[in-house]
């Protein structure tokens, strides 16, 4: 069985620098490094070199190919060197934030010169609704570029590094309801949407766009705590909803995996398997799930 990951972060020296600059005590000349520092985390390194390090961590757990996604706006960069460096093994994912004037055409650049595949947005970070034109106009660049995807963060957002670093999430989760990509998405058939962690504690109104809208796809990545608000709902029962409704052909592995020493987070790879054996899921559904989707929406 082909095993590919749709959702690991790419954390490049300019997404810690980004944090640093957040710390009280930054070091202006070096924000990433304090940054490090309070985390205990391994230095990224050039793209190139984290590039590479990726391409060892996939070998050595037996992934074909991974989605790296650029996890601050404006990193789009460092994800293009990876991919362009490993084009066989990475497709390359960026975060937009929508609302600059300037966001479309910036989007555009990336996926026609850098060769970038999945457009991301955070709604709930940046604070829009995805009515706003802004989202309207990536939409279209993306429906102008065949084979592009857009992925849609919903749901309860919690980004553990800032947690971890003590720095504020300003975030409004309200802005985050899958319900509201109805409209674009019927608007836009042709364009895979893809929803992160089953929608992140709003299954039912991702289940509910997902029948009403065939190019709607989950991603099934992390731990999925979010179940924790469903009082005795389980993994299993998730994958069970989600096959039921969107079928075994719109669900794409993902593990979340994001910094080094840590690397890929295979547990999460082990809990879904074992979940879907719990359903008795058939090899062809399993294989799917594990690969198979992701090479036929990435081709």
């Amino acid at each position: 069985m082909t095993l590919n990951d749709s959702h690991c972060h790419f954390f490049s020296a300019q997404f810690f620098a980004a944090l640093g600059r957040g710390l009280a005590d930054a070091d202006s000349a070096a924000p990433a490094k304090r940054a490090l520092e309070r985390l205990g985390w391994d230095a990224p390194g050039t793209p190139e070199e984290l590039a590479d390090r990726w391409i060892a961590e996939l070998d050595r757990h037996g992934i074909s190919r991974a989605a790296i996604l650029a996890s601050v706006p404006g990193d789009a960069g460092s994800v293009a060197t990876a991919v362009g460096r490993h084009p066989g093994r990475f497709v390359g994912f960026f975060m937009v934030d929508p609302t600059p004037p300037d966001a479309a055409v910036t989007a555009a650049a990336s996926i026609d010169r850098d060769h970038l595949r999945a457009i991301c947005l955070f709604p709930a970070m940046h604070r829009y609704s995805l009515h706003d034109d802004g989202v309207k106009r990536l939409f279209r660049v993306a429906a102008e570029r065949p084979g592009t995807a857009v992925f849609v963060h919903c749901g309860v957002l919690s980004v553990g590094v800032r947690n971890k670093l003590g720095l504020p999430s300003p975030f409004d989760i309200r802005f985050g309801n899958p319900l509201d990509l109805h409209s674009i998405a019927a608007t836009y058939p042709s364009v895979p949407i893809i929803i992160p962690h089953f929608g992140a504690g709003l299954l039912r109104e991702a289940l509910m766009l997902a029948d009403l809208c065939p190019n709607v796809l989950f991603d099934t990545s992390s731990s999925n705590s979010w179940i924790r608000y469903h009082p005795g709902l389980t993994l299993a029962a998730v994958f069970r909803q989600a096959l039921a409704v969107a079928g075994a052909d719109r669900l794409l592995f993902g593990s979340d995996s994001s910094f080094f020493p840590r690397g890929w987070v295979k547990d999460v790879y082990d809990q879904q398997s074992a979940a879907l054996d719990e359903l008795g899921a058939s090899a062809d559904v399993k294989a799917k799930i594990f690969g198979g989707n992701f090479d036929r929406v990435f081709s």
